[in-house]
């Protein structure tokens, strides 16, 4: 039976660039954002992709069924998920599968959405669900590994090779390449979120951004600050 792993990343941050990264190791296949379709029926909001994404992606009950809980030809299943798609969903899928959580300093992440959605709220970029979830999985007895994505780009074997250890997994160097275009495996709002990415043959240098933010977003970014130092406390280095 394939081990699952599943990658709790809030958006506008490297979640496909990880994606991507899992995908160039032999003994993982990859799935993306296999819920975010069940999150556009429960939680009634426009986004880019949205009728192409309902047309292929089913409820989570169906989700669970079809993708958590069917065999797969490889020891490990990567799965990329988005914190904020874990709304009305039955957690039993949980069980037996490990997790990490995808954090970057939201300030980043609200100067990133809203160059395509332009009035987002807490659920909209995921970090208190983060919060939440990591707690969530503490007091079940597997506190998750957090992984920032800034960090990461600094320095992505020294990270990647942490992480894999906190998953108790192998680290393959593989990891730190892929070749540039779209994966088979990209969902269908891929021509919205990825063209940048499909670009790309590697995780970008770092490049620090501005975390200051328009004033309409200040309110957001206070509220959601307190989530971020918490789970950045207990990041990986």
């Amino acid at each position: 039976m394939s081990q699952h792993i599943h990658m709790w990343a809030g958006p506008r941050n490297v979640s496909t660039a990880l994606m991507y990264s899992f995908a160039q190791r032999p003994d993982t296949c990859v799935v993306d954002e296999p819920l975010y379709g069940h999150y556009l029926r429960v939680h009634p909001v426009d986004h880019p992709g949205q009728a192409e994404t309902l047309a292929v992606q089913g409820p989570a009950e169906q989700v669970i069924r079809e993708v958590f809980e069917r065999a797969y030809d490889r020891p490990l299943v990567f799965h990329k998920q988005m914190a904020h798609h874990l709304i009305e969903v039955d957690r039993r899928f949980f069980a037996g599968a490990r997790h990490f959580l995808l954090i970057r300093h939201p300030a980043e992440v609200i100067n990133s959405y809203i160059k395509v959605m332009p009035k987002p709220g807490l659920t909209d970029i995921g970090i208190a669900m983060q919060t939440a979830l990591y707690d969530e999985l503490v007091a079940g007895g597997h506190a998750p590994a957090v992984l920032d994505g800034n960090e990461l780009l600094q320095d992505p074997a020294g990270v990647l090779s942490r992480l894999c250890d906190r998953l108790e997994i192998p680290y393959y160097p593989e990891m730190l390449s892929w070749p540039a275009g779209p994966r088979p495996e990209d969902g269908p709002w891929a021509p919205w979120w990825y063209s940048r990415l499909h670009q790309s043959t590697g995780f970008a240098p770092y490049e620090p951004k501005s975390r200051e933010v328009p004033l309409a977003q200040q309110a957001l970014l206070a509220e959601a600050l307190p989530h971020y130092e918490r789970l950045y406390a207990v990041a990986i280095r």
